[in-house]
């Protein structure tokens, strides 16, 4: 029998998507805690200064397996955070991102196998839900995806349990949803409404508002989400389950996060609206039950909080024009002006 693992014991981890804003937290953790910490990033979605002292990091691409081979040596935990989360985007460049989400899944989770780690934790998305019946989301609701990201990431947590369970890999799923705080990529155009909203009120432009404004989120602070994706490095009641980790409380619209970040930065707010964008979900939220139960969450930062680190975050780094990275593959009518006509 394979002995149960224990949070003071130290281990090898490997990280993708250490660059980004998810990872590079999740390391820090992890080193605080005196592990050791490999991690991979191809910097598209994150920043090399996130990358915390103390990473044995590697500019490299997930989709090279032979890569992922060679430094997955002796590794225990595989943290999979690396991924093109952009479910407005999917839509208009569904090869990018279904590559850089369902692609380099399948190459981590083989090249893991193959050398024989303990244990992979998926982090997925709540886009695996769609639109459902009612909120919150429930992990035994069916996945209902609606772009191709979400059915990429659905399409990624199938083909991991089928992997892992045909060869013996532990495996766990994670589903943080709306994640907010410091290190977030603020000058990408195409996701993260709040940080998108800060870095044009701190620039004096008035954020733009996609559709009527009513989309229902909750917004989970980071540190709440990283404490507990360490536990499901280890424990052993986590083993083969899919859990939802952030907040069921402060339930908020869209109109209500701008006008909330502009009381927080004195700024005079006359939002501009823009036509809805294709496929998005209108109220989403998930359920935290199961993650009270199985790892003890609660949530320590309020959504106030967590928006004034961001804000402090930003201008203490400095607001930056906004970088059209991704190429835009499908160019229509539906997609939107801002990404097409760049007006950001």
């Amino acid at each position: 029998m394979i002995p149960a693992m224990t949070p003071t014991k130290k281990r090898k981890y490997f990280i993708t998507g250490v660059a980004g804003f998810l990872g590079s937290h999740l390391a820090e953790a992890l080193i605080q805690e005196g592990h050791h910490v490999v991690g991979i990033d191809n910097l598209l979605g994150g920043y090399l200064d996130n990358v915390p002292p103390g990473v044995e990091f590697y500019a490299h691409d997930c989709l090279d397996r032979e890569f992922l081979l060679q430094h997955m040596h002796d590794v225990e935990v595989v943290y999979h955070c690396a991924c093109t989360a952009y479910e407005g985007l999917s839509v208009f460049s569904p090869h990018l991102i279904t590559q850089n989400t369902y692609g380099i899944t399948v190459s981590v989770v083989s090249a893991a196998i193959a050398n024989k780690v303990r244990r992979i934790v998926f982090c997925s998305s709540m886009a695996r839900y769609g639109t459902q019946a009612k909120i919150p989301f429930t992990e035994d609701m069916r996945p209902m995806p609606q772009d191709p990201y979400g059915i990429a990431k659905y399409a990624s947590e199938l083909t991991l349990r089928e992997l892992c369970e045909t060869h013996g890999v532990e495996w766990v799923i994670a589903v943080p949803h709306n994640i907010i705080g410091p290190r977030q990529k603020y000058d990408d155009p195409y996701r993260n409404v709040a940080s998108i909203m800060i870095n044009l009120m701190l620039q004096g432009r008035q954020p733009v508002i996609y559709g009527d404004g009513e989309q229902q989120r909750c917004f989970s602070f980071v540190g709440d989400v990283v404490s507990c994706l360490v536990k499901q490095g280890y424990q052993e009641n986590v083993v083969g389950e899919v859990i939802n980790i952030g907040p069921d409380e402060e339930l908020i619209t869209v109109n209500q996060l701008a006008r909330t970040l502009a009381r927080l930065l004195d700024f005079p707010l006359q939002p501009i609206y823009m036509p809805g964008r294709p496929r998005e979900v209108k109220h989403a939220t998930c359920s935290a039950d199961k993650a009270r139960k199985f790892l003890g969450y609660a949530t320590t930062i309020s959504l106030e909080e967590g928006l004034q680190s961001m804000i402090d975050y930003i201008r203490n780094r400095g607001t930056k024009p906004f970088h059209y990275h991704l190429d835009l593959e499908i160019i229509s009518d539906k997609t939107p002006r801002t990404w097409k006509d760049r007006l950001f």
